[in-house]
């Protein structure tokens, strides 16, 4: 079967938006009775905004009616009765829609285009840029806004426009608040991170993945502040200071009802009730809105009859030999010191050095806690928060990744290393479907055509030994299984063809029978396509399986790092050995397994001299005095402990 052949069918799976989830969409609001009764409604009134004005020109300009028919009661001639100058209500309430709406509009327009970039701005990039907006957001929220509006309106009298611009401005700080919290924790969200490491512009990452979040939020305050500026305006209107008379508005309406109401009670009914009806379909179609978009991307899907599930995989081929080291490093990390300023400026990272040559694997190894994660994390300087390199180079390829521009940076990230999140779920973003969000990692690197990268899409989900990439490309994150997720965030690093593939935690939520196809895929990638690993764990198994080489880390610190025969048979470093005695494999008496007393101590309060001393059963007075250095006892062999030499000779 030819690739045009595999892709034409999957277009429609592949695609960000398009008429068929447009309708899915529609069909899920029209399963609400109230939801369609809202939307019933507002589609009249928009259908009268635009119509009513052209049939009726001359209501706009009518100064007086007939002045022997004031303030009448519906009637046959007049359905809902005449005003207190005998026109008619039901023709001016007609007319009225469309100044009425043409005011939300302004108002809730200007509220949005200011308040959502301000806020998505302030959440995403944080910083300088956060405190700026709020700062300005302060300022604003500090005016009167009422008093503002009178004063723009004494400048530009009965300016419809000037009211409602002015109002949406008012309005736009509640809009950037809300904005801005809603997007902190989605920045925070490890498919945010997937998508930095996938090359994505800030500006893209902004508006596809943080802003299709954030959707319902938007359009629920869209409700609000239409509902809000329909009252407001109305007052303006009531006072008679937005709409010039004699052209008809809702609150103008109800203005003049007021005055006559000891006369014709009756008067102030018409514009209230389309008021009130028009308030409430805002706000009752904005949650509906917001709901069924949630639910696009989060709630469960049934089967449909006839398409296939996919089959669990096959074993797959023997493991590859070791690769030679190379004489040259392809990522050479030296003296790395990482700091959170948000904490205190806390070390979390301390004098980190390591080696990854071209096609090895290397095991980043340590309990919770140790800082493995931030130190795979800065490499692609993706830390989160605040979190700042301050010392160290990171040569990656002959570049220092630690002061690369970061137009050059994002150009390394994805396509010369990639990056396994330790939860690939939420590591997709859940709005898109699968096949899409790897289309799009593909042109991003590639720069090839919509086309070529659905087909590469499909070839990346095949790759990973996903049985039917072909349902698994239309399918939505929550709709995979863990191991299918898996296989999926793989085929995402995967896109551009990296050099060095980090892999943090990558078999951590899965059972057992999964742990070993995904170590065994990776062995197969990796001997495939002569990649470097970094996989970040906690699991001496996997080490023992996958690594050739393992680097071992506590609070903050290598402590020990060598290749995996000597660093079994001898370790010289206590935790080390500690870790190797807990480890399950290793322990010669399954009722009684060894722990390391103790916890790793939190950044800030690590101990002086060896982080490791008070849970350490060979400390002595030196191990507190200063700190320990990383020596080289042996070639290709580091530990950061003085009693190396004492720990040679045990077994």
């Amino acid at each position: 079967m030819t690739t045009a052949a595999i892709v034409e069918p999957l277009d429609s799976g592949l695609a960000p938006a398009t008429d068929r989830e447009s309708t899915r969409l529609l069909r899920r609001l029209l399963r609400r009775p109230v939801t369609v009764v809202c939307m019933v409604w507002l589609a009249v009134v928009v259908i009268v905004a635009i119509v009513a004005p052209i049939l009726m020109p001359h209501v706009a300009s009518q100064n007086a009616g007939n002045i022997f028919k004031v303030l009448q009661g519906p009637s046959r001639q007049h359905l809902l009765g005449t005003d207190s100058v005998g026109r008619d209500v039901l023709d001016r309430l007609l007319v009225g829609t469309r100044v009425t709406m043409l005011g939300v509009v302004e108002s809730v327009f200007v509220t949005l285009v200011i308040g959502v970039p301000a806020g998505l701005a302030a959440g995403y990039l944080g910083g300088r840029t956060d405190r700026a907006i709020g700062w300005l957001t302060d300022l604003t929220l500090s005016l009167p806004g009422i008093a503002l509006v009178l004063v723009v309106l004494s400048i530009f009298p009965s300016s419809m426009l000037a009211g409602m611009v002015t109002l949406g401005v008012i309005l736009s700080p509640f809009t950037t608040r809300v904005v801005r919290s809603a997007t902190l924790p989605i920045r925070e969200e490890l498919y945010i991170a997937a998508a930095q490491v996938s090359g994505l512009s800030r500006f893209y990452i902004i508006t596809r993945h943080v802003l299709s979040r954030i959707l319902g939020v938007v359009i629920v305050l869209a409700a609000i502040y239409a509902a809000t500026s329909l009252v407001t305006q109305t007052g303006l209107a009531y006072l008679g200071l937005i709409v010039p008379l004699p052209a008809p508005s809702w609150g103008g309406m109800v203005g003049d009802g007021i005055s006559a109401l000891t006369n014709q009670p009756w008067l102030i009914w018409p514009p209230g009730v389309a008021m009130t009806l028009t308030v409430v379909a805002f706000g009752l179609l904005g949650d509906a809105v917001r709901d069924v978009t949630a639910e696009r991307w989060s709630g469960a899907r049934v089967q449909r009859p006839g398409r296939r599930r996919a089959a669990p995989m096959a074993g797959a081929g023997p493991s590859p030999v070791a690769p030679a080291p190379a004489s040259d490093a392809l990522l050479c990390v030296q003296n790395l010191t990482v700091r959170f300023p948000s904490r205190g400026s806390v070390r979390v990272i301390d004098d980190v050095s390591f080696e990854i040559a071209a096609g090895e694997t290397v095991g980043l190894v340590g309990e919770s806690g140790c800082g493995k994660t931030v130190t795979a994390m800065s490499l692609l300087r993706l830390l989160p928060g605040d979190g700042e390199i301050v010392a160290g180079r990171i040569t990656f390829d002959g570049r220092d990744l630690a002061s690369l521009p970061e137009e050059q940076l994002r150009r390394v990230r994805g396509r010369e290393i990639g990056l396994i999140s330790q939860e690939p779920m939420v590591s997709l973003t859940p709005a898109f479907r699968v096949g899409w969000q790897l289309a799009l990692s593909v042109r991003v690197h590639h720069g090839v055509s919509r086309r070529a990268a659905q087909a590469t899409a499909i070839e990346l989900l095949r790759s990973v030994h996903l049985p039917d990439p072909g349902l698994v490309a239309r399918l939505y994150p929550h709709e995979l299984s863990g191991g299918m997720a898996q296989r999926v965030a793989i085929a995402r690093a995967l896109a551009g063809e990296p050099k060095l593939l980090i892999a943090d935690e990558p078999t951590t939520a899965l059972d057992v029978t999964v742990q070993a196809e995904i170590l065994e895929l990776l062995r197969e990638l990796q001997r495939d396509r002569g990649m470097a690993i970094l996989l970040v764990t906690h699991d001496w198994g996997v080490v023992a399986d996958l690594c050739d080489r393992a680097v071992v880390m506590y609070a903050g610190q290598v402590v020990e790092q060598a290749e995996l025969n000597p660093l079994f048979r001898r370790p010289l470093h206590p935790y080390t050995r500690a870790l190797l005695m807990s480890d399950l494999h290793n322990a010669p008496d399954l009722d009684h397994l060894p722990s390391i007393p103790g916890s790793v101590p939190k950044p800030g309060a690590w101990p002086h001299g060896c982080h490791f001393h008070p849970r350490c059963g060979y400390a002595t007075a030196a191990c507190r005095d200063q700190p320990i250095p990383l020596e080289h006892p042996t070639a290709g062999r580091d530990t950061r402990c003085i009693h190396a030499d004492q720990l040679s000779v045990l077994r």
